[in-house]
């Protein structure tokens, strides 16, 4: 079966599903998207792209962020930043602050809301939060290869207004001395990455580097070295739906990093990257009917990096 079958067929059965999950609603733009939204986009190395559903239809893509913010970071300071972030799992929810006062204001993992904050803090380094965000938007257009990729101004707004935990966060760390710079400008710049507006096809396009082995494919540019980028998806397949992330992984098989968006991406290890977007929750805080696509799609495709197969 051709992938465009494939990712149409998967479209026309979640457009049948009725249980869709809940909108994130502490964020007041994200509160008005209709949960009937659905798209899909699978991304080849070649640039060849199936998409199915609202896959072109732009979505605030929140946490998914954290996947190309940590391949910045860890391009600025390399593997000194696991000295102030971890890399297991938290088993607790996205915003928790329960483990920072018994681990010393260090955070399990990049991928939970006070692990993004420090990479905010890294990528920082002495520069003005305008310069890091300016920098930030470019690299993901450059890997999309779309220029009109912008961030959400609104919905970082919103984020700053509602954003009470993740300043309790930041500064619960700055007292642990695991942020450097001014909270302020730390977490305006982690609003506004949070705040990216992207399509499910610009996403898969964004990711190929992923599944890639660190390279863009259509330059062939090393975003990052191989071995950094099986570390990545090794994070992703661990810690990508904070304390769904084994559910996600047993269901489905691949490394994924969920968004509060309603947004998931995914790659698949030497062939694709994808991404789905479906607006309502599981109880979790990830897309219920995102995760249930991509259960489809490993079960029609074999998929999953725990299924043999021959490339």
């Amino acid at each position: 079966m051709c992938l465009q079958t494939i990712v149409d067929d998967i479209a026309a059965e979640m457009a049948l599903v009725t249980e869709r999950g809940r909108v994130a609603d502490y964020i007041p733009d994200l509160a008005c998207v209709s949960p009937s939204k659905f798209g899909i986009a699978i991304a080849l190395a070649d640039g060849s792209c199936f998409t199915a559903g609202d896959a072109d239809e732009a979505f605030s893509i929140q946490s998914i962020t954290k996947v190309f913010s940590l391949t910045m970071a860890l391009g600025l300071v390399g593997d000194g930043l696991w000295q102030r972030v971890g890399r297991e799992p938290s088993g607790t929810a996205f915003n928790s602050i329960v483990q920072l006062e018994t681990e010393s204001g260090i955070p399990r993992n990049p991928f939970i809301n006070a692990g993004a904050i420090v990479l905010a803090d890294i990528l920082l380094a002495n520069y003005e939060p305008a310069e890091v965000l300016g920098e930030f938007v470019r690299f993901v257009r450059e890997l999309a290869g779309d220029d009109t990729i912008v961030i959400d101004h609104q919905v970082a707004k919103g984020e700053a207004a509602t954003g009470f935990r993740n300043m309790a966060l930041a500064n619960y760390m700055r007292s642990f001395g695991n942020i450097h710079h001014e909270v302020d400008k730390v977490l305006g710049v982690y609003f506004h990455h949070c705040a990216l507006a992207m399509s499910c096809r610009q996403l898969a396009l964004a990711s190929r580097y992923l599944a890639c082995g660190g390279r863009n494919p259509d330059t062939g540019y090393a975003m990052v070295p191989a071995r950094r980028a099986k570390r990545i998806l090794s994070l992703m397949l661990s810690c990508g739906h904070y304390d769904g992330s084994g559910e996600f992984a047993f269901r489905v098989g691949l490394p994924g990093k969920s968004g509060v968006g309603g947004g998931i991406l995914a790659a698949v290890p030497g062939i694709a990257s994808i991404a789905v977007w479906s607006p309502g929750l599981n109880e979790r805080g990830n897309s219920q009917i995102g995760s249930f696509a991509l259960e489809r799609l490993v079960e029609k495709t074999g998929w999953s990096v725990f299924e043999e197969r021959n490339h």
